[in-house]
């Protein structure tokens, strides 16, 4: 009677909820290092194009850049201190050292400082404002454009990486592609008005996110660590201090006033979509594919967001669009061929 009981009570000793969490976690296990890392390639590109055509049809919205950064990193904080503060817990619990800023971040706070700053809160706040003064095709070119350019530079300076034969056509051909995408509109930027200092905002972004992927190459993040770090760092340095500031008027600000639904909706998209989802996927994309490579396959994200800008925000598509894509098609098959078997295993 005994062992019927027990027969009849070990199944209900894991309720159903966490037995397919327990099966989901074992069928990622199996996956493949290249499937994961093709997973996260398909997954930041998707995030990265539609942010660039939401990011540009928010500027016509209520709130100001500041305040969609606010939300981005809000919502994103929302999800992950509670995480880091839970992994820092378990390790602590572990014997294990428990990271920085009280235990939220659960890396060292060297690396936490450098992988918030410039990926997390100057990120932000560039690229946002950056689309208040320019259009997205300026965005397409010189935020995801460009990053093979500053990685490139950075990894050759700071991990000693080499670029030569098909890395080095891949980057031509990414590059040239990136230009025909937007090019023509990039030609106007001096012209007048202040269109150039969004191209520099969107330059100084693209800059800081290629110094972020080279730091999480360089140190080996891991993706969810490292995001969790990220957003600790700007919520902290960020978050109190302009709400503050907002509340008093010394900064221009709508966050008051903007419609509850805009505000819910940057919070979710921009904090849960933009930095949860992609700064995982990311970041897990970089320790297969390295710093360079990862950012050439991001070089989809220009002639899809432009592909996006056509069907949502009514801008033309011309011949130079789709030369542009074919190009950048070809840098990638070029620059993205073979992944290291140690960052495989990484």
């Amino acid at each position: 009677m005994s062992n019927r009981h027990a027969q009849i009570m070990k199944p209900r000793a894991t309720s159903p909820d966490n037995r397919q969490m327990q099966l989901l976690l074992q069928r990622l296990r199996l996956l493949s290092p290249r499937t994961v890392g093709l997973l996260a390639a398909v997954v930041t590109v998707g995030i990265w194009s539609t942010f660039i055509v939401i990011a540009r049809a928010s500027a016509s919205r209520h709130m100001l850049p500041l305040d969609i950064a606010w939300a981005r990193i809000v919502g994103a904080s929302l999800v992950l201190l509670p995480w880091g503060w839970w992994l820092t817990n378990r390790a602590k619990a572990q014997g294990q050292p428990i990271g920085s800023f009280g235990g939220i971040s659960p890396l060292p706070l060297k690396v936490t400082l450098w992988a918030g700053f410039f990926g997390g809160l100057a990120y932000a706040v560039l690229s946002y404002s950056g689309f208040f003064f320019a259009p997205a095709a300026h965005a397409s070119v010189l935020m995801p454009g460009f990053l093979p350019v500053w990685t490139s530079l950075l990894a050759l300076v700071l991990l000693g990486e080499r670029l030569h034969g098909n890395r080095l056509a891949g980057l031509a051909f990414i590059l040239s592609g990136g230009m025909l995408v937007g090019g023509a509109s990039l030609l106007h930027a001096f012209d007048g008005g202040t269109v150039w200092v969004g191209d520099l905002f969107f330059l100084s972004a693209s800059f800081c996110w290629s110094t972020y992927s080279v730091i999480s190459r360089r140190l080996g993040l891991q993706a969810v660590p490292a995001t969790i770090a990220v957003t600790c760092f700007a919520f902290v340095s960020y978050v109190p201090l302009y709400l503050v500031l907002a509340w008093s008027g010394v900064i221009p600000s709508h966050l008051f006033s903007a419609p509850i639904g805009e505000l819910v909706f940057q919070t979710l998209y921009q904090g849960w979509g933009s930095v949860v989802i992609s700064g995982i996927t990311f970041t897990q994309m970089i320790r297969y594919y390295g710093p360079v490579r990862s950012t050439m396959i991001t070089s989809l994200v220009p002639g899809l967001s432009a592909l996006g800008a056509v069907v949502f925000l009514g801008e033309p598509l011309g011949w130079h669009l789709l030369l542009g894509l074919s190009l950048v098609t070809a840098g990638i098959l070029f620059g993205v061929r073979q992944a290291p078997a140690a960052l495989a295993n990484a």
